[in-house]
């Protein structure tokens, strides 16, 4: 007999769960279930692939999504949402995006929606930035030139 195929689970269903369970604190940290973050070379690849992106249509945006959630669960699913809607991953709570407006209208009111629906001090950030300012950013931390990745020199060949 075939398995069925499991039901989707909307993200707030699985906040609810969680909810439901009874817990309210959570550890800080949960060390099976560290998240893996992309080496940098190709995490500034997929920024590239955003601000290199021809031509951009007057109904897409660019933003940047930060947060500060104390849950590792919640945060986890956050992060696996984002994933899926097509957001990179910057850093561990970072994340980029260019999508249509009405994607980042049902992002933001997705995550809007979760954070009010328990009790917490967290904060999720949503920043809507103009491709010549990623452009323009700059890396510490790291040895990597992201000016030049991001603004290569033109070379000329006789």
């Amino acid at each position: 007999m075939a398995k069925s195929k499991p039901k989707e689970i909307s993200l707030r269903e699985k906040v609810e769960r969680i909810k439901k369970a009874g817990i309210t604190e959570l550890p800080l940290v949960d060390e099976d279930e560290e998240e893996v973050l992309m080496p940098l070379p190709e995490r500034i690849a997929k920024i590239l692939g955003i601000v290199n992106n021809k031509p951009i249509k007057a109904t897409t945006m660019t933003y940047l999504i930060t947060y500060d959630i104390t849950n590792d669960k919640v945060r986890k699913l956050i992060s696996k949402f984002l994933l899926s809607k097509g957001c990179i991953r910057i850093q561990k709570s970072v994340f980029m995006a260019n999508t249509e407006h009405g994607k980042f209208k049902d992002i933001h009111e997705t995550l809007k929606d979760i954070n009010s629906f328990y009790e917490n001090a967290d904060s999720i950030i949503l920043v809507p930035i103009n491709v010549s300012d990623v452009r323009s950013m700059k890396l510490i931390g790291q040895n990597v030139d992201i000016e030049t990745l991001v603004n290569p020199p033109n070379t000329v060949f006789f």
